[in-house]
């Protein structure tokens, strides 16, 4: 073994032992800790830092591996079925005669499908945005809401703005904090 790699071999060694005892939940100013060759707490946590980001680096490298060979397995599925989706294929009657000529629907939709979980699979679909907006369209005012307040809003959730012409003083939501600055004194 060459002395990098028995190096590496240490630390890989030291860094395993150090996550087991932090799992464990010793502290890092521990002697059994200090006793992995650390010369003070702070090193001892960075090298478990240093683990940690390489241990993510192999997963991301792991993800990014299986990912291709997934996309290269939906490359093959759709070159297997595109000419179906895509070329008109003849329709017979009864006779044997061709009437018309279609392309094959189930073709299309398995198209479509692994379009879609080519999407997924590379985070290509945008998420969905979702608001939620408070009497006529402004902010909802959370930080005194109470637990009735709260399920009221739920239920009402969806409603078109003004389709209720009265007001309901269940949901008015009003700062108790209004006369104060901001630094909590009063005016």
């Amino acid at each position: 073994m060459t002395q990098g790699r028995f190096v590496e071999a240490e630390t890989a060694a030291r860094r395993a032992k150090l996550i087991k005892l932090r799992r464990e939940g010793v502290p890092y100013d521990d002697p059994r800790i200090m006793g992995l060759g650390y010369a003070t707490p702070g090193a001892a946590r960075k090298d478990l830092t240093r683990a940690l980001q390489n241990h993510h680096e192999d997963e991301a490298a792991e993800a990014s591996v299986y990912r291709q060979q997934e996309n290269e397995r939906l490359d093959a599925l759709l070159a297997a079925v595109w000419d179906k989706a895509t070329t008109p294929s003849p329709v017979f009657n009864k006779d044997r005669e061709i009437v018309a000529e279609e392309i094959d629907l189930k073709a299309v939709d398995t198209v479509i499908r692994l379009i879609d979980r080519r999407a997924k699979l590379n985070g290509l679909d945008m998420p969905v945005a979702f608001e939620v907006s408070g009497p006529g369209g402004g902010a909802v005012r959370l930080d005194h809401v109470t637990l009735p307040e709260l399920n009221q809003l739920i239920a009402t959730a969806g409603e078109p703005d003004g389709s209720d012409e009265t007001d309901n003083e269940d949901l008015r939501y009003v700062d108790e904090d209004e006369d104060e600055d901001d630094h909590g004194d009063t005016a």
